[in-house]
C-alpha cells in the first residue's frame, strides 16, 4: 500500500513538473506559427503589389512619358528579349536594337515593329567588345534620341550546358565579354544622359536563370548572371535617387517559338509561358520592383524551390 501511495505521489510530482514545459514548448509553437503566418500573408502582399495591382490599375503616364520615347534591346537574340522589346513598343516605345552580329537576330523585326504599332525601330550591329570604334558607331546611332530605357539580355543560348573545363578559351572570352563586358558598358554609355534628365531605367533581363544556381555545366553563365545581379544593385544605390530605376528580371524556363508544340515545356502551360504572355507580364512590373522573376507562377515557383535544400540540387544536376 505505501509503494502504490509513493508511486501516485512521484507521478503527481512528474506532471506538476512536466506541465510546466509543455505550457512553455506551447507558447514557443504558438509564437512559431504566428511567425510564420506573418511571413506568408507578408509574402502574398508583396506577390499581389508586384504583379496583379499594376495590371488591375495600370498607371496613367505612358512609359515614354515615365522615362523616355526610346528604348535599347542590347543582345536580343532570345525569344523572350525580343517579345520584350514588342511588348515596348506595342506601348509606344520607338526600339534601338544592337547586336554584334546580325545573323543571332530577325533582321525583319524592325520593320516588323514599325508596321504593327507605328514606332520607329532600328537595328545596329556594334560589337561593344571590340573597344572604342564600335563605342563611337553606336554614339553615332543614339544621337538625337531620347533613350529613356536600356535592356540588358543574358540569352540562354550563349551557353550549352558545359563544364568550365571543358570550354574553350575563346569560347569564355566571348561569353564573358556577351554579358559582363557589353551589358557594363552599355550602361556606362547610357547613364549620363539619364541623370541629365533624371529619369530612366536599366533592366538587366538574365533569360539564362531557367535552373538553380547548382546546376552542373552553367558555371561561367551563372557566374555572370550573378554579376548583372550585384551590379544592378550598386546601381541602384547610385543612381536611385536621381530617378533612374534599376530592375533584375530573372525567370524561370520560359517556352521558345522555335520548340514544337508538342514538346514537354509547351504542354506545361501556365508555367512555361510563351514569350509574349511573359513579357506583359514583366513589362508591368517595370517602376514597380527592383529583382522580381517578372511572372507571377514563376515567382511561387521560387518560393518553393527556396525550401529545397541545396544538397538536393547539387545531387540532381550531378545524376543529370
Amino acid at each position: 500500500m505505501a509503494a502504490v501511495d509513493s508511486f501516485s505521489l512521484l507521478y503527481r510530482e512528474i506532471e506538476r513538473t512536466c506541465n510546466s514545459y509543455v505550457e512553455t514548448l506551447a507558447l514557443v509553437g504558438v509564437l512559431y506559427t504566428a511567425s510564420r503566418t506573418c511571413i506568408l500573408l507578408r509574402n502574398c502582399c508583396t506577390l499581389i503589389r508586384m504583379h496583379f495591382l499594376p495590371r488591375m490599375i495600370p498607371i496613367r503616364k505612358k512609359l515614354s512619358q515615365r522615362f523616355g520615347e526610346w528604348a535599347v534591346i542590347n543582345g536580343a537574340s532570345d525569344d523572350t528579349a525580343q517579345a520584350y522589346a514588342e511588348e515596348l513598343a506595342r506601348q509606344g516605345l520607338n526600339i534601338l536594337f544592337v547586336t554584334h552580329d546580325r545573323t543571332t537576330i530577325n533582321t525583319n523585326m524592325s520593320s516588323s515593329l514599325s508596321q504593327c504599332y507605328g514606332v520607329e525601330a532600328t537595328l545596329v550591329e556594334a560589337d561593344l567588345a571590340l573597344g572604342e570604334a564600335a563605342v563611337e558607331a553606336l554614339k553615332d546611332a543614339l544621337k538625337g534620341k531620347d533613350v529613356g530605357i536600356l535592356v540588358n539580355c543574358v540569352s540562354k543560348s550563349l551557353a550549352l550546358p558545359s563544364h568550365l573545363t571543358e570550354m574553350s578559351e575563346q569560347g569564355l572570352l566571348e561569353l564573358v565579354n556577351r554579358t559582363v563586358v557589353t551589358a557594363t558598358l552599355m550602361t556606362r554609355l547610357l547613364l549620363p544622359r539619364m541623370v541629365q534628365q533624371r529619369r530612366g531605367a536599366v533592366v538587366n533581363l538574365c533569360a539564362g536563370a531557367s535552373e538553380p544556381r547548382s546546376s552542373a555545366g552553367r558555371a561561367a553563365l551563372f557566374a555572370s548572371e550573378g554579376f548583372l545581379e550585384n551590379l544592378s544593385q550598386a546601381l541602384h544605390l547610385e543612381y536611385g535617387y536621381q530617378g533612374i530605376f534599376i530592375q533584375t528580371l530573372t525567370p524561370l524556363q520560359v517556352s521558345s517559338n522555335a520548340r514544337s508544340p508538342s514538346s514537354v515545356l509547351a504542354m506545361m502551360g501556365w508555367l512555361v509561358p510563351k514569350p509574349e504572355v511573359y513579357a506583359r507580364h514583366a513589362v508591368s512590373t517595370l517602376g514597380v520592383t527592383h529583382h522580381t522573376t517578372g511572372y507571377w507562377p514563376h515567382t511561387l515557383q521560387r518560393g518553393f524551390m527556396s525550401y529545397v535544400p541545396g544538397w538536393i540540387w547539387s545531387l540532381g544536376s550531378q545524376v543529370c
